[in-house]
């Protein structure tokens, strides 16, 4: 069974509380926190101070995907009560098991992404270190991307690795997930999947997570 990880990326931050109070009370599993600085990827969008408001309000786990570059510095401003995941890129990363254990030692779970053009041979030495691999489906920076197909081959080759090594990492989608593919997906091995516009564009959001968690459960 699949799990769902609305990003908030694409909410309306004027009805932010209200909106993941609402994806909460649908069945998110985690409430997806997309961080952005303009460096490492050609937008900003919001820092912990957003995230941490989100504290007093009724919300799944936060999954915090930190597309900044040097996160080592800034990893324990996202450490919550309710922070799940810590999730770095590894193209950002100069010495990744170092950040990998530095996440660890805040006492939440550690996750790497990867860009669609970053092979998962780039992770080979430190997968069995981790908690979750995010393999992006589009280029990272902005929602509301086309998804990008040639991931689904990299969620294959994920979990035909942990099958075989034994380990227990979680797999995870971002970029264009929707209705209409994130079964494929699934099927690929897939266990987490993020979606921003597909949730948040909808009329209505609790329906629109029963819509997902059907499709995942099926």
């Amino acid at each position: 069974m699949g799990k769902i990880a609305p990003s908030i990326l694409s909410a309306d931050f004027a009805r932010l509380g209200e909106q993941v109070e609402a994806i909460s009370r649908g069945g998110a599993d985690f409430v997806h926190v997309d961080v952005m600085d303009g460096h490492f990827v050609p937008n900003i969008s919001f820092g912990s101070a957003v995230m941490k408001s989100l504290n007093k309000v009724e919300t799944a786990p936060y999954d915090v995907h930190l597309m900044i570059e040097n996160p080592d510095a800034y990893l324990g401003d996202f450490v919550t009560d309710k922070t799940e995941y810590i999730v770095v890129h590894q193209e950002a990363c100069r010495h990744l098991h170092r950040t990998v254990q530095n996440i660890k030692s805040h006492g939440v779970k550690a996750g790497v992404a990867l860009n669609p053009a970053t092979p998962v041979s780039s992770l080979e030495c430190i997968l069995e270190d981790l908690d979750l691999v995010l393999v992006m489906s589009v280029n990272p920076g902005f929602g509301g991307q086309k998804f990008i197909p040639q991931a689904v081959e990299k969620i294959k080759e994920l979990d035909q690795i942990r099958k075989e090594k034994g380990y227990d990492f979680q797999i995870e989608i971002d970029g264009g997930i929707n209705l209409d593919n994130a079964k494929m997906v699934m099927e690929a091995g897939c266990d987490i999947f993020v979606a921003g516009s597909a949730v948040f564009k909808a009329e209505n959001l609790e329906e629109r997570m029963h819509e997902f968690k059907k499709i995942l459960s099926e």
